[in-house]
């Protein structure tokens, strides 16, 4: 009766990994349970998480290293994996929130979010952004709800608004990736996705252009800055270790609140479960609940599945 925070299947988003072709499903060696799955598989999940009552899935693909290079150009094309799995599960299941990345570490050869200037020590803010303006419009195309830029570029959002309304996608999401930090717990989302085998060393640094883990006053500005721009949703990533960011965002906007817990944040936790350091379930709730209690609306977790199962 008393119970001030409360985790609801509603309140999580699944992210989930896509392949090409018609194999099993892969597993991912540092995210236990996490798979990479065929588009028919892949509608066969989000038919169990719509049943387990999870409103939303956010889609990431990984591509076949022969179709990166340099310049992401893959991202662009009409019937790019990721195109391909959106058109697929929102046949299957229309009602269901599908969100898909805008960012360019999935194409690249060289796994960062964007292309590189001409000496090819950093991204190249403003033509990655016009690259990410075309990569949003073709998936709203495709009927994705959300697009959620998480490339981190100055003005990717404010583009992104402009050229969805020019193309007549005025109802399209924008859930921005405002506060990305640049973390050293992504490792291994970037196994998954094949960034880390692209650039040859999963510790690539993405210092440049995401948020440096020292500062807190600037995730409340990049926030605002995204709110006039257009955005719909804002997120803080990561969300276990960023806590006092979540509720420093929370009371500065009145916009939804995302928090992603990111794959280091669930292998750490699924690792000390295998060791009987920790209890696995009462873990992976009680994370859950401390970023609902630090003031996120939602959650995108790889826990998504296994906790609406336990809630309901």
């Amino acid at each position: 009766m008393v119970e001030e925070t409360v985790l609801r299947p509603a309140d999580l988003i699944a992210p989930l990994f896509v392949v090409d072709g018609k194999g099993a499903p892969e597993g991912i060696r540092s995210m236990p349970g996490v798979f990479r799955l065929n588009i028919t598989d892949l509608v066969k999940e989000c038919r169990a998480l719509a049943r387990l009552g999870v409103p939303a899935v956010a889609l990431f693909p990984k591509l076949d290293a022969r179709l990166k290079d340099p310049e992401g150009t893959r991202a662009l094309d009409e019937d790019t994996l990721v195109l391909r799995a959106v058109r697929a599960v929102k046949k299957a299941l229309p009602g269901l929130t599908v969100i898909t990345d805008v960012a360019l570490d999935p194409y690249t050869s060289h796994g960062h979010d964007g292309v590189l200037t001409p000496a090819g020590d950093d991204v190249a803010n403003d033509r990655t952004v016009g690259i990410l303006r075309e990569m949003a419009v073709l998936q709203a195309r495709a009927g994705v709800d959300f697009v959620a830029p998480s490339d981190m570029m100055d003005g990717r959002v404010g583009a992104i608004r402009g050229a969805l309304d020019a193309a007549g996608f005025t109802d399209t999401g924008i859930l921005a990736y405002s506060a990305k930090y640049n973390s050293a717990y992504y490792g291994p989302f970037r196994d998954a996705v094949g960034s880390a085998q692209a650039a040859g060393t999963r510790l690539l640094s993405k210092a440049t252009y995401q948020m440096n883990p020292a500062n807190r006053r600037e995730a409340v500005a990049e926030v605002l800055l995204d709110e006039a721009e257009g955005a719909d949703i804002v997120m803080v990533k990561p969300a276990g270790m960023y806590l006092d960011i979540i509720r420093d965002v929370r009371e500065a906007t009145r916009k939804p609140v995302a928090a992603y817990q990111i794959s280091g944040e669930y292998a750490q936790i699924h690792a000390a479960a295998r060791l009987g350091w920790l209890d696995l379930e009462r873990c992976r709730h009680e994370s859950l609940i401390a970023i609902k209690r630090a003031g996120a609306d939602l959650i995108l977790t790889y826990f998504a599945k296994d906790m609406a199962a336990a809630l309901r």
